[in-house]
């Protein structure tokens, strides 16, 4: 989805609000717009979101004329001054309940404490909004701005002159374009600067520029399947090895063939006992010696009176 500007221009009483303009911005970017205060901030913020009727020029959504209707619906602006702040007396607990109920969420009490939780501000929550740190009050807009399902567009004005450094409240809108709303960030020359926009100060003619924009980044885009290591020589996986006479007898269902078959050796292995080899003689004659005739054996005693 995308907002176009072409030659926009917003006139005041006595001069003109904000000099003709021309921008497009996209759903999941991040658009950093620099200009002096007071010079066409809320103009431009309001006129980009449809609500404030451009004297001359055109405001396309998707390529076509919008409505004013279309664009609030798809739109919020955050903390521009005397027209979305909050006020400075509320605590973080009313401002919470207050923006829930204007996305379309509920806003009891228990959800309120909910919604601190989940964003780690529980022991924030009887704080005065004006003395929260400045970029933790834009996150916490930012945030319920972004609780409209309906919004696809966001606008934070001059998030700087709240105090901290630029870095806190880019890195909010940076974090917001990742879930794809498209974030349009308003701030001074010199908060621009401080965030590496080769930019410099404003000196006669300049300083009644209109906010110009300076960086438009995109944010990472997110890690796809394909990121994983393709297979390699080292990462392929192994053809299995062919069954040798190695392989293990307790796998596969010729292994269990075979370990159920009696073992070979086993069955020709003959018995000690039923050797039918006669014994050696274990002392052998010397050699040269001649064995003894042995004697004729007539019978038991016959063979007994011989020994004697």
């Amino acid at each position: 989805m995308q907002i176009t500007l072409s030659g926009v221009r917003v006139d005041g009483r006595r001069e003109p609000m904000l000099e003709a303009t021309d921008l497009d911005w996209s759903t999941g970017e991040c658009l950093l717009v620099a200009g002096e205060p007071g010079h066409g901030h809320t103009a431009l913020a309001l006129v980009t979101t449809g609500r404030l009727a451009p004297a001359a020029g055109d405001v396309r959504l998707d390529g076509v004329d919008a409505s004013p209707s279309a664009l609030r619906t798809v739109s919020a602006v955050v903390d521009v001054p005397g027209i979305s702040e909050p006020d400075d007396a509320l605590t973080l607990a009313d401002v919470v309940a207050e923006g829930l109920a204007l996305a379309g969420r509920r806003s009891l009490p228990r959800d309120v404490a909910r919604w601190l939780a989940d964003h780690e501000l529980t022991d924030e929550r009887g704080m005065r909004v004006d003395q929260l740190p400045g970029v933790v009050r834009t996150a916490v807009l930012a945030a319920l701005a972004a609780e409209n399902p309906d919004v696809r567009f966001v606008v934070l004005t001059l998030p700087d002159r709240h105090g901290g450094e630029p870095a806190g409240w880019w890195e909010t809108a940076r974090t917001l374009a990742a879930a794809g709303l498209g974030v349009l960030v308003q701030c001074t020359r010199s908060s621009a600067r401080d965030l590496g926009v080769d930019l410099p100060p404003a000196r006669g003619a300049t300083l009644h520029q209109p906010p110009q924009v300076v960086l438009r980044a995109a944010p990472p885009a997110p890690a796809a399947p394909a990121d994983e290591p393709e297979p390699t020589a080292e990462t392929e996986p192994l053809p299995e090895p062919e069954p040798t006479t190695e392989t293990d007898p307790e796998s596969g269902p010729a292994a269990a063939e075979a370990q159920d078959a009696p073992e070979p050796e086993d069955e020709l292995e003959p018995s000690p006992d039923a050797d039918p080899r006669p014994e050696e003689d274990p002392d052998p004659l010397p050699e040269g010696d001649a064995a003894p005739e042995p004697a004729p054996v007539v019978g038991r005693h016959a063979t007994q009176e011989e020994a004697r």
